[in-house]
């Protein structure tokens, strides 16, 4: 059975069901549902200590960032295509618009975020950081969360499944953290930091 991804994105978010990210060679990744319908852990946190505001989240999904940024007294908006994920934020009082980052949105951001492999989304990491920079203020930044070293820049197109229901393929795309420079040089934005933390890789990128 074949599903639009959004509708069994939401329905997963929803039902807490287990989902998995294929790619069309058979790879395969677990979809940490569990943990983006809970709180920010740690590590976010520290994350979001590198934010100022006002903060925009990219593919926000249930609002965990926004939700723990607000609690900071940070003004965070967060933005996602899926109506189950903006509900679900809006539910725990985060502020998030249900839009997709190439739609039309207002500017002059301190900060963006694009964590949890979100420098995936539309399948060509170098637009979508083209796309951040003309949104940040001058100085502004993002926090973006990558893979490990030595992945590179993969393009390839993916799927989601649960169970015995799989979604249409759409673009997707995975950065190491060795290779950021690529995409964020073609956008004009320079790496300014590079930590790991746990298991976890991110980088920090700057608008001149």
């Amino acid at each position: 059975m074949i599903e639009a991804a959004s509708e069994l994105y939401g329905a997963s978010l929803r039902h807490r069901r287990a989902l998995v990210l294929r790619d069309a060679k058979g790879n395969a990744r677990p979809v940490p549902i569990d943990t983006w319908l809970g709180a920010a852990d740690p590590v976010d946190e520290r994350v979001l200590d590198r934010a100022r505001g006002p903060v925009l989240d990219v593919g926000c999904g249930p609002g965990r960032h926004v939700h723990a940024l607000a609690r900071r007294g940070v003004l965070a908006v967060g933005v996602d295509v899926s109506p189950a994920a903006v509900a679900l934020a809006r539910r725990r009082g985060a502020l998030v618009l249900e839009a997709s980052i190439f739609h039309r949105l207002p500017g002059d951001w301190s900060t963006a975020l694009l964590l949890d492999g979100n420098v995936g989304i539309g399948g060509r990491p170098d637009a979508l950081l083209r796309r951040l920079a003309t949104l940040l203020a001058p100085g502004g930044r993002v926090l973006v969360e990558l893979d490990p070293p030595d992945v590179g820049v993969v393009r390839a197109q993916v799927r989601l499944e649960a169970g015995a229901t799989s979604s249409d393929w759409f673009a997707w795309a995975r950065v190491g953290a060795d290779a950021i420079a690529i995409p964020a040089g073609a956008a004009g934005l320079r790496v300014a930091e590079r930590w790991r933390d746990a298991e976890r890789w991110f980088a920090a990128l700057e608008r001149p």
